[in-house]
């Protein structure tokens, strides 16, 4: 089991603090595996086995535990003194935020929950947590960790790992052994299917599975693209396939949801406002892409922004498209009193590929650092402090 460090330091500050601690992701971006390393880690600080209550409510063991008072019933027999509850996927328990509240309230004890759904908090049931709970976001593999995973497992006969990086995605489980690309591709697609039928199709009741699917390769053949709900409707009536646009945005709503799809909203520089047309989408994981369309060499430039978008997540931006006149900066990234600006291209083979990568962030006159990212291997030059940065640098930075 490879320790997650990033993740553990995020909930550390927080262990033994009156709050729900709440890590939410996709389906098996590695939620319970940083579970586990909690557990080891109050283990490791001297809190006793005993008082460790630890449960998958996937695992049919606990079927019986899937409503809230069964769920409040089975902790209050075993809730004597201090104890720290671990909950992995709690979205399965009807009511959870009722049983959960009353864990606060009745019980001395300190509260961990995995989820598969990113609205889990946005429910009307979850205003009993209101103010009571901080959220970690799980994400897969960075290109890091996968090195990591690489080395801890042996597998060393890989002649370019950001290429295998590329390739295969970020799901953990890939890199626990040398799975031919055709093999990956199946493991991920089994995931896929579980989150569109778990987290998607039954969550959200959706009866029209096969435009669900539609939307889902529309969607993942337009990644770095501008997008709107309007655009995926005006696409199914060329092809013949009616739609309303309530249709297309629950659809993306659902999607949002489960994890598969992240939303990233513009923002126009000059006029300092978040604009309410044309945001992007970006996938949680590149290799959802490959195991449903293959892997297409024309969309290396989208699949490249998408990598660039989840290291800025995993690192705890909020990230923007950015809009200054009619030019457009692929990303706006703010934390704290930090801001950078990054475009992404695959290579600068032109005069013109560099004016058109450069002049966006040239235009942007602050001091922030500015970056154009490429899978270039020689073209280093920094033009009036924008610096242009290989990929594979960029991801393994300690700092931007």
């Amino acid at each position: 089991m490879i320790v997650r460090e990033a993740y553990l330091e995020q909930i550390k500050p927080f262990i033994d603090k009156p709050l729900i601690k709440i890590l939410t992701g996709i389906r098996r971006s590695g939620k319970s595996t940083v579970m586990r390393l909690l557990k080891n880690e109050l283990l490791a600080s001297g809190v006793p086995e005993d008082r460790i209550i630890s449960i998958n409510l996937e695992s049919f063991t606990y079927s019986e535990l899937r409503n809230a008072r069964a769920l409040y019933d089975y902790m209050a027999a075993r809730s004597t003194g201090r104890v720290y509850i671990l909950l992995d996927e709690i979205q399965e328990v009807e009511s959870w935020e009722q049983a959960v509240n009353s864990f606060l309230v009745d019980f001395d004890a300190d509260i961990y929950l995995t989820g598969s759904n990113s609205h889990l908090l946005s429910s009307e049931l979850a205003t009993y947590v209101a103010g009571r709970y901080v959220e970690i976001s799980i994400y897969t593999l960075s290109y890091a960790e996968s090195l990591k995973f690489n080395s801890e497992y042996e597998v060393d006969n890989i002649a370019e790992p950001f290429t295998e990086y590329l390739r295969k995605g970020g799901f953990p489980v890939l890199y626990t052994g040398h799975y031919p690309e055709e093999t990956a591709y199946k493991i991920v697609y089994d995931i896929y299917s579980s989150v569109i039928l778990r987290d998607t199709v039954q969550r959200y009741k959706i009866r029209d599975v096969e435009l669900l699917e539609r939307v889902i390769k529309y969607a993942f053949d337009n990644l770095g693209n501008t997008f709107s709900g309007k655009n995926v409707a005006d696409y199914f009536k060329s092809q013949q396939r009616k739609t309303d646009l309530s249709t297309v945005y629950n659809y993306l709503h659902a999607l949002e949801g489960a994890f598969i799809l992240y939303k990233v909203p513009r923002y126009d520089v000059k006029g300092k406002e978040i604009l309410k047309t044309q945001e992007k989408f970006y996938v949680s994981d590149v290799s959802l892409v490959y195991a449903t369309m293959g892997f297409r060499d024309r969309s290396i430039s989208g699949i490249l922004e998408n990598i660039v978008f989840l290291e800025l997540k995993r690192r705890g931006y909020k990230v923007y498209i950015g809009k200054v006149d009619t030019r457009e900066i692929d990303f706006i990234a703010e934390k704290k009193n930090e801001k950078i600006y990054i475009q992404v291209a695959y290579k600068l083979e032109s005069p013109e590929t560099v004016e058109r990568e450069y002049a966006p962030l040239l235009s942007v006159e602050d001091h922030y650092p500015k970056y154009v990212v490429t899978m270039d291997d020689f073209w280093q030059d920094t033009i009036d402090g924008v610096r242009h940065v290989h990929i594979k640098d960029f991801l393994l930075a300690v700092n931007f």
